[in-house]
């Protein structure tokens, strides 16, 4: 009998343990009224509460070569033929430019300035920025690949980024046929991913102390250099200048 009064007294413990807990646990109506303006907030876009929630658009940065085989619509200077190469360094995001290298004596580093780039379009370009990579004559990386910031500013035919580019390699390491490749990449929301534009490259022989033009060519970019097409007959180019740093 002591044992089942023990048991008895368990379970009106445990009854009324229940009953409070859910107790704490009801809502009342008056309660889910106060959550009828948040819930409206949330579910529509007002930067006033709590704070802005505009939706950001997911955006997928392509490989060399990937956009080949999408289905998208050229614009009217786009297009050509050319043969990417996947690269052999981690991905990256705009703005990953590397700081100078440790000087060597008898070795020459190289500072490249990208001044500007001319396009007919320049001022339709969205979040714009340039890939700058070194490859060899098969179009493997001799080099990390960088990404420069989104551009100051466009203006008129151009698109201005004045940042400087800090080559990753003493210049007299460079397999010979190497080439500095330069992509022009920008956004298109109706597609929801970032394009390369257009490219340039400098090869080995145009290391030269002071200002360059350098021509731009069709995309896909053609790091193997055999297929080659000029991106228009209007005089517009990657402008650069070039430091030579040497012990």
């Amino acid at each position: 009998q002591k044992t089942i009064a023990k048991i008895a007294t368990c379970l009106e413990l445990r009854s009324a343990a229940l009953q409070s807990t859910q107790a704490q646990d009801e809502f009342k109506l008056e309660d889910l009224k106060k959550l009828e303006p948040i819930l409206k907030n949330i579910l529509t876009y007002n930067k006033e509460f709590p704070f802005d929630v505009q939706p950001v658009p997911l955006r997928k940065i392509l490989a060399p070569g990937e956009e080949e085989h999408l289905e998208f619509e050229e614009d009217d200077e786009e297009g050509g033929a050319g043969a990417g190469s996947p690269d052999s360094f981690p991905a990256r995001v705009p703005g990953t430019l590397l700081p100078r290298l440790p000087s060597e004596p008898g070795m020459t580093l190289l500072t490249i300035n990208i001044e500007k780039i001319g396009l007919k379009d320049a001022g339709q370009c969205i979040d714009p920025y340039i890939t700058v990579s070194v490859k060899d004559l098969n179009g493997i990386d001799l080099t990390p690949v960088q990404d420069t910031p989104v551009a100051l500013r466009k203006e008129d035919t151009y698109v201005h980024f004045n940042v400087d580019i800090e080559i990753q390699k003493h210049i007299e390491k460079l397999t010979k046929g190497a080439a500095i490749f330069f992509e022009f990449k920008h956004y298109k929301p109706k597609k929801r991913f970032t394009s390369t534009k257009c490219f340039a490259f400098m090869e080995m022989d145009e290391i030269k102390p002071g200002a360059i033009v350098i021509e731009l060519y069709k995309k896909p970019t053609d790091f193997k250099r055999k297929k080659l097409q000029l991106l228009t007959k209007k005089p517009l180019y990657l402008h650069l200048h070039q430091t030579l740093h040497k012990e």
